[in-house]
């Protein structure tokens, strides 16, 4: 079968840390990610707004800009269980276990959690698993796929999320 794929790319600043890894990746650090979408779609549109493309490469950056930009960039991505750095960020006036909890609520439904109520005031973005390139592939996949469907009438399907981490470094997720 023959099919048409499309790339978009975008760019985010984060931090984050590996708490369960044996050197300097323990540390909090931060990455200047570059993320890739590709879509695929047997053939491109036939009429109307996106005739002739899988997806408008327009949209497919506002989806990305609204899935990934928004919530992560110049943000700290976190796992749940990271209670050292969920501590460190815990606003002052807070119960640590209620805030936690609240947090803990959010990725169980949603899969993240999003706020900027924070110590510092800064955005925290909460995931259920280390925030390693190939668990962030995963996680936006899941995030952007039904985007993608909605955004393509259908047509286009997400099958591949690449998260560069360093220049050098990058971990795919396809469908």
């Amino acid at each position: 079968m023959t099919l048409y794929h499309v790339t978009r790319r975008i760019g985010i600043d984060a931090g984050h840390r590996i708490r369960t890894h044996g050197s300097k990746c323990r540390n909090l650090h931060g990455h200047r990610y570059e993320v890739e979408a590709t879509c695929s779609a047997p053939r491109p549109h036939a009429g109307g707004e996106q005739d002739g493309m899988v997806i408008d490469f327009g949209f497919l950056k506002d989806e990305m800009l609204a899935v990934i930009d928004a919530a992560c960039d110049h943000g700290f991505i976190a796992e749940i269980a990271d209670d050292e750095v969920l501590t460190m960020l815990c606003p002052a006036d807070a119960d640590f276990a209620a805030w936690k909890a609240g947090l803990a609520a959010a990725v169980a439904e949603a899969g993240f959690a999003l706020t900027a109520e924070t110590r510092l005031g800064t955005k925290l973005y909460v995931i259920g698993g280390p925030p390693t390139a190939e668990t962030l592939a995963a996680h936006w996949f899941g995030r952007l796929a039904p985007r993608v469907a909605a955004r393509s009438d259908g047509l286009a399907k997400l099958v591949n999320m690449r998260v560069w981490e360093t220049p050098n470094c990058h971990a795919d997720y396809s469908a």
